[in-house]
């Protein structure tokens, strides 16, 4: 099965494309949040409203770039995407105030809004249907073994040189991924089906959100992924914050603790690489709850100033990208083998407006809870909050369950499904 995917040329250069810009991606995150949290001591509001810049473009555009995604050729979008965010990236280098990181950021979602389901769209067209579950297994391995080299790397260069060298190297990066996405040959279209240029964008959503009302068992994930998410970003986005209440407290922790997050999820990527036939409802779940767990140690430790805090955040940092990568793989996995090819767009695009409107929401409640409770009360209340939506869910799994079996026998569809693989 390996053997095959990785002899696929086409799915080769798409993620040395993802390899090098999500590399990039990491060290201007690591480098922004070095820059503004530890040097400009930002407060939890203007955190929470730094990431919040570069999701609400996600959310606001989301519908749109994915119907766009599936009306034009996905490849220019891409190579658009990148060649404009490289220029966007350069600018950051120039910064000199939080409000102008805010504008970059914004601008930067823009594009990035277009090709994540671009992105997701051609993985469709180039990857055999029984190959998609260890393909997105492959891509989340990636991403997280970016999380794993990216803060390292960003760490190094950050004590070395200014943190305006870190973004002209991240420009670099999005150039080459565009570079290389120049060589992605001709797809073999998994569904030929095209849609009627004639409908508008509206009508366009809407079939999108009416194929996820109609998949009971995609539904149920979304509304999980998407709760989980604004329970998260409530304490996910004040990391940084969190850390500064150590009396240890250095710039090298948020590192550490990025770092192992990534080792984490780069862990859980192999392992369902390998192993396909997981039952992707139950991973999500127990994904949703570990992820909990590990944010309630770590808000207690923290309040205690538990010594060593470079192992105790690592060990921590592992559990919850391991957890958490349990939860969204299958669910990404799942949203590609199902949806036919020529809605790939629509559907994903749907799915990120919903995942973004949720990180939306969270890191601006987070940074206001932070504001008036304090941030270590705040990861304790998310990961029990995280916990009880897992119980929650776990407890209705049957009725989900026998609800899709009813749907099924009435002929809608017969497709299978994360509740019942």
């Amino acid at each position: 099965m390996e053997q095959s995917l990785w002899r696929n040329r086409n799915y080769l250069t798409l993620m040395s494309a993802q390899l090098i810009s999500s590399l990039g991606d990491w060290l201007s995150m690591i480098a922004i949040f070095t820059m503004i949290g530890m040097k400009w001591e930002a407060s939890p509001l203007e955190v929470s409203f730094t990431m919040l810049s570069l999701v609400v473009p996600m959310a606001l555009f989301g519908p749109f770039a994915g119907i766009v995604s599936d009306k034009f050729p996905r490849k220019a979008l891409m190579i658009t995407s990148d060649l404009v965010r490289a220029v966007l990236i350069t600018g950051l280098a120039f910064a000199d105030t939080i409000g102008m990181v805010y504008l970059f950021l914004f601008a930067i979602g823009c594009f990035s809004a277009v090709f994540i389901p671009s992105k997701n769209g051609k993985l469709k067209e180039i990857v055999p249907e029984r190959h998609l579950k260890s393909a997105m297994s492959v891509t989340s391995a990636i991403d997280s073994g970016t999380k794993i080299a990216g803060p390292l790397l960003s760490g190094l260069l950050v004590t070395l040189f200014p943190v305006s060298i870190v973004f002209f190297i991240d420009s670099a990066t999005f150039l080459l991924s565009a570079f290389l996405l120049v060589f992605l040959r001709g797809d073999r279209i998994v569904n030929k089906e095209t849609t009627n240029p004639s409908t508008s964008i509206k009508e366009d959503w809407k079939e999108g959100f009416h194929f996820m009302k109609e998949q009971v068992f995609l539904l149920s994930g979304l509304i999980i992924i998407g709760s989980g998410l604004l329970i998260l970003q409530l304490a996910d986005s004040q990391f940084i914050v969190l850390i500064r209440q150590l009396a240890d407290a250095s710039p090298d922790l948020f590192g550490y603790l990025i770092t192992a997050s990534g080792i984490g999820m780069l862990t859980t990527g192999i392992i369902l690489a390998r192993k396909t036939d997981y039952n992707a409802f139950v991973l999500m779940i127990a994904g949703m709850g570990g992820l909990g767990v590990s944010f309630s140690i770590l808000g207690w430790f923290t309040h205690i100033d538990l010594v060593y805090p470079v192992i105790w955040m690592s060990v921590l940092g592992f559990a919850a990208g391991f957890t958490s990568s349990l939860g969204f793989i299958p669910f990404q996995a799942s949203v590609q083998l199902t949806t036919p090819s020529h809605l790939t767009g629509r559907v994903f695009g749907v799915v990120n407006s919903v995942t973004t409107t949720a990180t939306i929401a969270g890191p601006l409640a987070g940074g206001i809870m932070a504001t008036f409770f304090g941030v270590i009360p705040l990861f304790i209340g998310t990961g029990v909050l995280l916990v009880l939506l897992s119980v929650t869910f776990y407890i209705n799994r049957r009725k989900l369950q026998d609800t899709e079996q009813e749907r099924q026998i009435t002929g809608k569809n017969g497709a299978r499904t994360f509740l019942n693989p």
